[in-house]
Order: C-alpha cells, then structure tokens, then sequence
C-alpha cells in the first residue's frame, strides 16, 4: 500500500488512471500485432533486469531455439501465475528434446524447487513468451488493480462515468 501511495503522490490521481487506461489501450493494440505480447514483473526475482511492475514485451517463435541467457516467461503445471525467469542451462536429451533449467537474477538458487513435483527441466511447450523489451512500471496499474481488488472496481466504475460523461448525443 505504501508503494501505491506514494506513486499516487508522485503521478497524480488523473495522472494514473490516464496510464491505466492507456496500458489497456496499448497492451490492446499490440495484441493485434504480436502474439503473447505482454506480462507484469510482479515480484523482484529479476532485479537489476527488471523491477516489480515493469511491462514485458514477449514473443514465442517456435522455430527459434532456447538459448541460455534468454529471459523467458513460463507457466509450471498446476499454478495459475507466470514467472518471469532466465535461463540457465541448455540440456539435449538423448531423443533430440531440448530442455532447460531457469533461475531468477536476483535469486541464490535455481527454479527446481518451484517446478511441478518431479519435474527437473522445462520444456519449450511450459514457455509463454520471451522477454524482447519492457517499459518500466507500467504494470503497476496491474498489480494494484490485483492487490485491491476494489480498486478494479472502482476503476471500472470510473471509466464507465466518464463513457458516460463523453458520448456524443
């Protein structure tokens, strides 16, 4: 709450709700034109790479490879939330499949304890996207909204005065 707080002194109440709507607005539009545009940094793992709330920009082509040093945004089976993780290691098993282990930058160890039980590696099919460019705290409208939820509410409800206010008659 005090992170909020003192964005909201700093932005400006107008201010923010301006870059909340324009996130969506944005994010919108580049889903047109990028597949698995965006995902919110929403913890410090990745620091100095990236901070809480910062905007990545992702791709997935298939026919690229994963290389180590690669920052990749990946979902393990039975959690609900992405993580945002580099890749550490590269490994090939003896059939031609290419796995590989990740570690947050910020991080002492690697991810094996956060994968599915039993599961040593990632495959490409656990990848959402790769990280390609970010904007920097654009996402905390995000993470807000995700904190409180009746601050998405309000949001809600704010937007639609102000469709409201600004129809045309």
């Amino acid at each position: 709450m005090a992170v909020f707080k003192k964005v909201v002194e700093a932005i400006g109440l107008g201010d923010l709700l301006e870059l909340g709507f324009r996130r969506v607005s944005f994010t919108s539009k580049l889903n047109f034109s990028w597949r698995n545009v965006s995902a919110v940094s929403d913890d410090g793992s990745m620091e100095p790479a990236f901070y809480r709330g910062d905007l990545l920009m992702l791709n997935n082509y298939d026919s690229e490879p994963i290389r180590v040093g690669e920052i990749v945004v990946f979902k393990i089976r039975g959690r609900e939330i992405p993580i945002v993780h580099r890749v550490l290691r590269v490994h090939e098993d003896k059939d031609g499949k290419t796995k590989f282990l990740t570690k947050g930058d910020n991080n002492s160890v690697d991810d094996r304890g956060l994968y599915a039980d039993g599961q040593f590696w990632l495959e490409k099919k656990d990848v959402i996207g790769r990280a390609k460019g970010f904007v920097p705290y654009v996402g905390m409208v995000t993470i807000a909204m995700n904190d409180y939820p009746k601050l998405k509410y309000f949001m809600l409800a704010l937007l639609g005065f102000f469709v409201l206010e600004n129809r045309e008659n």
